[in-house]
């Protein structure tokens, strides 16, 4: 049984991904194994959480994984761990289309996980326990353990809203002026870029109960056991090289993991610093391409995959990888050359140009994936493709919006890159694999 506890938030920037890190931090700080997760198909966070636990963070959602696979992806990823804690998405009940599906509230109650609510009190006194009150009763489902006050702005505004206590209070955090992480067009800096926001363990340590947050975890009942997983590979391994640096930085751990499993050797590399190492296929995962646009441009690494592509190496691109392989990356003032093997280029635009899960079912056409398979997963951008009046699809998505009118998966060569952040299903893996491995490069 692993102690668990979920961090909610009335609303987004209440101020959950602080209070969830700092928590993170001030039990790695205790010396205790904290194994990170986040509710949703954020990338951003996820680096953040990682950073202080020392522990890769993993994405829970039940829209793309399934129950079952947030089950899965939780057991698997708390072995040897001694408590996990999971933050949240959004406020606590948002979830699809207006439903419980996916939402923070729906994922504690898949892990019977007790949860902490990040409520932003600031303007506010005795309301906030009209607010707590509300969030704390209207799913009876959810194992509710407490609040946590965030944003308070003096002594006395803590006892006017300490006078009436409605629920299990677990702090109260003052409004903090240092070490705020600021945001972007995708959201937040990412853990690289920006000072590291582990600082929060001393303000958590500091302002709250950290011995009754742990309490609280360990009263989380057991978890049903899973069925194993088979655990064979198929023989020979095959080399997938995987973009990773500031350019290429958006993927979903358990992908990484299911390609290593269905017998990939995965070798990391970056597409602005490095040559194009010596591998039988690539990845290439979204990211900022447009921020670095101009050093992706000059790197030798652009002429190294087209040539490689021209000889037949497979490669699969999600959004930022697939702007990097089009023809150029045009900003607001600038057209900067990319890969060039994709008969579109891409468009920076002042807003996202698409937000949302997708359903995907592939068509065919495309040597990477067989025709019918289904998959999920979600798509945020702000680029739009220009595409040539020859360009052909092997997605047809029946939710999402696509490169172009519902149609996404652009394919050329062994290439097949779309705007959607794919959540791999075996077969997409195998797949994948299957397809570097019938071009063994030598």
């Amino acid at each position: 049984m692993i102690p668990r506890i979920v961090i909610a938030g009335t609303h987004s920037g209440c101020g959950k991904t602080s209070i969830a890190s700092g928590i993170m931090a001030a039990l790695t700080a205790r010396g205790y194994r904290v194994q990170p997760f986040k509710v949703g198909p954020d990338f951003i966070d996820p680096t953040h959480h990682t950073a202080i636990s020392g522990r890769p963070s993993r994405n829970l959602d039940a829209y793309m994984m399934g129950e079952d696979g947030v089950l899965s992806t939780f057991h698997a990823a708390c072995r040897d761990a001694d408590i996990a804690v999971i933050e949240g998405v959004m406020g606590m009940y948002d979830g699809l289309d207006g439903t419980d599906t996916g939402s923070t509230a729906h994922i504690a109650k898949i892990l019977d996980a007790p949860l902490l609510l990040v409520a932003d009190v600031k303007g506010m006194s005795r309301s906030a326990h009209a607010l707590t009150s509300g969030y704390a009763g209207f799913d009876t489902a959810v194992r509710f353990a407490g609040v946590i006050f965030n944003r308070i702005g003096s002594p006395r505004h803590r006892l006017l809203i300490a006078e009436e206590r409605s629920v299990p209070v677990f702090g109260w955090v003052p409004v903090q002026t240092k070490g705020i992480v600021e945001s972007r067009h995708l959201g937040l800096r990412m853990a690289h870029e920006t000072a590291s926001i582990a600082h929060f363990g001393s303000v958590i340590e500091e302002h709250c109960d950290l011995d009754g947050i742990l309490a609280a975890a360990r009263d989380a009942p057991p978890l049903p056991a899973l069925k194993p997983e088979g655990r064979g590979e198929p023989s020979g391994k095959v080399r997938i090289g995987v973009a990773s640096d500031e350019a290429f930085c958006f993927y979903y751990r358990d992908n990484l993991d299911l390609l290593a499993r269905k017998g990939a050797d995965l070798v990391f590399f970056s597409p602005i610093r490095d040559r194009l190492p010596n591998v039988d296929g690539v990845y290439l995962g979204g990211g900022y391409p447009e921020l670095y646009a101009a050093a992706l441009s000059r790197a030798p690494c652009r002429s190294d995959l087209a040539r490689a592509i021209g000889e037949g190496m497979p490669v699969y691109a999600e959004c930022g990888g697939l702007a990097y392989l089009t023809t150029g990356i045009l900003t607001e003032t600038v057209e900067y050359p990319m890969v060039g093997v994709l008969p579109a280029r891409a468009v920076m635009q002042k807003r996202f140009a698409a937000l949302g899960y997708v359903n995907a079912v592939c068509t065919g056409g495309t040597p990477l994936l067989p025709a019918g398979l289904c998959f999920r997963g979600h798509e945020f951008h702000y680029s739009r493709l220009e595409c040539d009046d020859d360009a052909r699809f092997a997605f047809c998505l029946q939710r999402g919006e696509g490169i172009c009118a519902g149609q996404d998966g652009m394919y050329e060569h062994n290439v097949l890159a779309g705007y959607t952040h794919a959540y791999f299903t075996p077969e997409f893996a195998s797949s994948l694999n299957a397809a570097a491995r019938a071009s063994f490069r030598v």
